[in-house]
């Protein structure tokens, strides 16, 4: 098998505007990075508007082994297949974080035959969108410290500052720094940074419909309070207006092509395990007036990606998912079932049905919200026949169809057998989507039944630090919002040793905080961490760039 990056190279990219035309994109609606990246102009997203929505599917996963089940490659391989079927179909998926990319998973563009091309343009710089983020959140911090040092007029409180600066670079030496050390160098004071994929700022981007809505969001952003108390807003220091200008290009949707040349917009990447872990509603509706049929995806298992998805995303945006599709593997399954890593390619049916309720418990719950549910294998070169029909047998048990998908190695010949699947689904059966709680209700009430109905736990905890930040943003009326929990992406718990479907356990809650231009309410649960760490051995070890340019290593 050739590897991801000799696949790319053998493969034939055509012009982006020749993808374009696929989806009835004019050149003239286009503004090129390039041959093969173009940006979505800000006329065709509204000239679009009039047109018909198409269906929307989301792909989630279980929860996944530390190398990824292959959600995105998945993803990429059904469009493929979709379009190989003659049907309409365009993918909007999520930009890749340097973070990862240089850290333990590596790149974020699919695998095999089904990833989207150029994949080391979109692994690394892209079109900028990620560095116009980090650029905005930092001036933010920039013009909070200036404000304090230049009299600090609104008597805001250096020990009692809520925003973070941000890099999008795996870098624990920064969650906790000192800050203005030294004459005429600022207020000295504890700050620290998040990775730019987890920033409020990278939330308020995707979930924002315009630039009016993102200016407003902006001004919206809480960034700390005063000696009294009192909450103050990016607004109050001015800083709404260059934010916006930073990123007005940012907010335009990215547009490129798979393997197979089927169409894919790729815009936004907050994280899944730590923000809300899906791509921009302006590309997302967008992707849904150009085509019949959007698959998307929302990151890690569908306890974080999905939940979010659904109760984040489509409550603001007014999205209705048509069809969810929950992506397993054996060699997760296994794990869940207790096999060590090294383990995983030897045949195990009694560790794979240990491991099964993991899924068992996913599809229960993504029922719960009214979405018709299937489920694919992401079929392994080990996984062998037994397994599989195990597996198939296991989900016919549960109510959920189950295809097999071999997309790394076939592309979107592969996903054919999903694809049908799909589309009998989309024709036949109907979504009766609702969120899983009502906004309106309690800080504590939100996170209890999410613990309750998704995790599976049977109580939980709080730090005094927790109730203290409730009890501060129900003063401020601030809670009235939904909840976008931070937790491991390992276990359906807040622990990762706990595999499987873990029972009579509780989460822990160590932090709770208001993104109010978001619209969310953060809960920083377990040991999660907002800006990562490289693994012993990160991937950035591994890149080297040929004379000629030609990147390898990790692309």
């Amino acid at each position: 098998m050739l590897s991801d990056i000799e696949i790319s190279k053998n493969s034939k990219m055509l012009p982006i505007q020749e993808i374009a035309k696929k989806i009835n994109i004019n050149e003239d609606d286009l503004e090129l990075y390039g041959k093969y990246k173009a940006k979505l102009s800000a006329e065709l997203i509204n000239k679009v508007q009039s047109n018909k929505d198409g269906k929307l599917v989301l792909v989630t996963a279980i929860n996944p082994t530390p190398a990824g089940e292959g959600k995105t490659t998945v993803s990429i391989g059904l469009g493929q297949a979709l379009c190989r079927l003659e049907k309409k179909a365009l993918l909007a998926l999520r930009e890749p974080s340097l973070g990862p990319v240089m850290g333990l998973k590596g790149g974020a563009t699919g695998g095999g035959y089904s990833q989207v091309v150029p994949m080391d343009d979109i692994n690394l710089h892209f079109t900028g969108d990620i560095h116009a983020l980090t650029a905005a959140n930092n001036l933010l911090s920039a013009m909070i410290d200036n404000h304090i040092y230049q009299g600090n007029e609104l008597g805001i409180d250096p020990n009692n500052i809520t925003w973070k600066r941000a890099l999008d670079v795996n870098d624990r030496t920064l969650r906790n720094i000192t800050i203005g050390h030294g004459t005429k160098n600022g207020p000295e004071r504890n700050d620290g940074f998040s990775i730019t994929t987890a920033s409020e700022m990278m939330a308020i981007l995707c979930l924002a419909e315009d630039l009016t809505d993102l200016k407003k969001r902006i001004s919206n952003i809480l960034i700390g309070y005063t000696f009294d108390k009192k909450p103050v807003f990016a607004s109050d220091i001015k800083a709404e207006g260059a934010l916006t200008a930073l990123l007005k290009d940012a907010m335009k949707p990215n547009l490129v092509q798979t393997l197979e040349n089927t169409p894919c917009i790729i815009h936004g990447g907050p994280f899944a395990n730590i923000a809300h872990g899906c791509n921009s509603v302006v590309a997302t509706k967008t992707a849904l007036k150009l085509a019949d049929i959007v698959v998307t995806e929302a990151g890690f298992g569908a306890d974080l990606g999905a939940e979010k998805f659904l109760d984040i995303k489509c409550r603001m945006a007014g999205l209705k998912p048509d069809a969810i599709v929950i992506v397993a593997t054996i060699r997760s399954l296994k794990y869940n079932g207790g096999v060590e890593l090294a383990n995983l390619k030897e045949e195990n049916l009694e560790a794979l049905e240990k491991g099964f309720c993991n899924l068992q418990k996913h599809i229960e719950n993504m029922k719960k919200y009214g979405v018709p549910v299937l489920v694919t294998i992401n079929k392994f070169e080990s996984d062998t026949l037994n397994e599989v029909s195990l597996l198939k047998k296991l989900c016919g048990e549960n109510g959920a169809e189950c295809t097999v998908s071999e997309v790394f190695a076939k592309g979107g010949e592969g996903g054919l057998d999903l694809a049908n699947e799909l589309i009998k689904v989309l024709e036949n059966e109907k979504s009766n989507f609702h969120p899983i709680y009502d906004e309106k209700l309690s800080i504590k009430e939100k996170i209890e039944t999410l613990a309750r109905e998704i995790y599976g736990a049977k109580g939980v905890e709080y730090s005094e630090q927790a109730l203290e930040q409730i009890s501060q943003i129900e003063s401020i009326g601030l809670d009235k919002k939904p909840i976008c929990v931070a937790k491991t992406q390992y276990s359906l718990s807040d622990n990762a040793k706990l595999l499987g479907r873990p029972e009579d356990f509780t989460i822990t809650v160590k932090e709770v905080k208001v993104s109010n231009g978001a619209g969310f309410i953060v809960v920083i649960t377990g040991t999660i961490m907002t800006m990562p760490g490289l693994p012993k051995v990160p991937a950035a070890e591994k890149v080297d760039v040929l004379p000629d340019g030609t990147l390898t290593g990790i692309f």
